[in-house]
């Protein structure tokens, strides 16, 4: 198994400033070739300290410079805040700065705060990722970027430098909703799953997504990568403490900055399924319930018990990467890297002798 690290430059939850966020978690990215890590993941975020990351190629740009051999991957770019032809760019330049070294994630965003300050409709974002990426999946096989939709027209261009090395095996989106892991499966992208719904769920839905990928693309899609908010102690007892603690402070922020107290997304085309998230919230004691459920999704506990987790969530999805997040809510640098390098000292190497998700799921059947 591929294992990575991301960071996401948290401020919520704990009294850092913002440059000590970065200084943070910019030192955790520089750890984590040396401890082996395979690759190192960004986020891309704006105007909250949800997670303080506008501009997650520019920080994998960064870390390509200070790196070897990592892969360099986005947890996502967020394709309806970009224009086609410049994120275009900015892909290949990245791919030909590192060597051929970018995974690249994708995503249409959720968060009313980022699209009302960037100036875009969220009711437009699902076609308009849909345009974008067709789009830019063009551009990134030929080197021509044209197109012409509802919200993309973009007349013929050739993107200097083009490419290089070939992306069909390294694009993957992050979904959510069914009707988004359609529209991806028809686009040709590989599954990102980021845990918010039951593992059960996200596995049968994971199966539909690789019929309607075989049926569209006539091929098998490649293994999906999963991440996870981890947190790694020798006792199991304040394993399960500091779980609660940050990775609760972790969903505290996100319904904070995707405002899913709020019942704006109930009335958002093609955010419906995001809208029952006001629902549960709303509901007697559905706060509480939510963050004790957000919590139980997550890879936490003695070294042994996070092995176990990830390998029992890769298994249901047949995955053949982790990315584990390793500071986030309240840890402060020194936090996170005593997670980061009991994790790396004691559950890494293990994971990496996990054999590779088809031979897996051929020998459970």
């Amino acid at each position: 198994m591929h294992v990575g690290m991301s960071s996401i430059f948290q401020g919520f939850g704990g009294t850092m400033t913002d440059r000590e966020v970065y200084d943070a978690d910019i030192h955790l990215a520089g750890l984590a070739e040396p401890l082996g890590f395979e690759s190192i993941w960004g986020v891309e975020h704006h105007f909250t300290n949800y997670t303080m990351c506008p501009d997650v190629l520019q920080f994998l740009t960064y870390i390509a410079g200070r790196t070897e051999r990592v892969k360099l991957g986005s947890m996502v770019v967020v394709l309806p805040w970009h224009d086609p032809v410049r994120v275009a760019e900015q892909i290949l330049m990245l791919d030909h700065l590192s060597g051929g070294r970018v995974i690249l994630g994708l995503g249409r965003g959720t968060g009313k705060v980022e699209f009302d300050g960037l100036g875009v409709d969220m009711g437009e974002a699902r076609q308009r990722f849909k345009e974008t990426a067709e789009a830019l999946f063009a551009a990134l096989e030929t080197g021509v970027m044209e197109y012409d939709g509802e919200y993309v027209r973009q007349p013929r261009v050739e993107l200097r430098p083009g490419p290089s090395e070939p992306f069909q095996g390294r694009i993957y989106s992050a979904t959510i909703s069914p009707e988004s892991a359609e529209i991806m499966a028809r686009l040709g992208t590989g599954v990102l799953i980021v845990p918010q719904k039951p593992w059960d769920q996200v596995r049968d839905e994971t199966a539909a997504y690789r019929t309607t990928y075989r049926d569209a693309i006539g091929a098998e899609p490649p293994a999906p990568i999963v991440a996870g908010w981890t947190f790694v102690d020798e006792s199991a007892d304040r394993a399960e403490e500091k779980a609660r603690e940050w990775i609760g402070d972790y969903w505290r922020s996100v319904i904070f900055h995707y405002e899913f107290d709020k019942p704006h997304l109930k009335e958002t085309p093609g955010y419906e399924f995001h809208g029952l998230m006001y629902d549960r919230l709303a509901a007697p004691g559905g706060a509480e319930k939510m963050t004790d459920f957000y919590v139980s999704l997550q890879p936490w506990g003695t070294p042994e018990q996070v092995y176990d987790k990830i390998v029992s969530f890769a298994d249901l999805v047949g995955a053949d990467t982790y990315v584990g997040v390793l500071r986030y809510g309240g840890m402060t640098r020194e936090d996170g890297e005593a997670n980061m390098r009991l994790f790396a000292e004691q559950v890494l190497p293990e994971l990496q002798k996990v054999a590779p998700a088809q031979e897996r799921l051929s020998l459970a059947s």
